[in-house]
């Protein structure tokens, strides 16, 4: 499980990039297709044409880090997104289920906890102050 402070955002090319690009090319990608800070430290995930290799790019301060992953069996399950978006935006629990395997666009929340007493509105208006 990867665990990311919430800060982080966790930024999906909706269309397939040629794995052959290294963080140089990824940088271009980026700020190109994306048109994304590259130095934000935000987490940049591109899927291959085949969806069988991933690659996350992020800058951690310092340099960039670059993240591979090839699925030996199965492909990698991109969640539903409009047609014309260039990526999406994922959270922690999404990526680590992406980098499984799992079809995201399959999985369910559970309803969010409310405390008793409260209704979905009250705490909508609680939330807009």
């Amino acid at each position: 499980m990867l665990l990311l402070p919430r800060a982080v955002r966790i930024h999906l090319a909706t269309e397939p990039v040629d794995m052959r690009k290294s963080i140089d090319g990824l940088f271009v990608h980026l700020q190109r297709v994306l048109a994304a800070d590259a130095y934000s430290g935000h987490l940049f995930v591109f899927v291959s044409k085949r969806r069988d290799k991933v690659k996350v790019l992020a800058w951690d301060g310092g340099g960039f880090l670059l993240l591979y992953k090839r699925l030996e069996a199965g492909r990698f399950r991109m969640p539903n997104v409009a047609d014309d978006a260039t990526s999406v935006q994922l959270d922690s629990t999404q990526l680590a289920m992406l980098l499984d395997g799992i079809d995201v666009s399959r999985v369910r929340r559970p309803a969010r906890w409310q405390p008793p007493g409260q209704s979905a509105e009250a705490q909508g208006t609680s939330a807009r102050r």
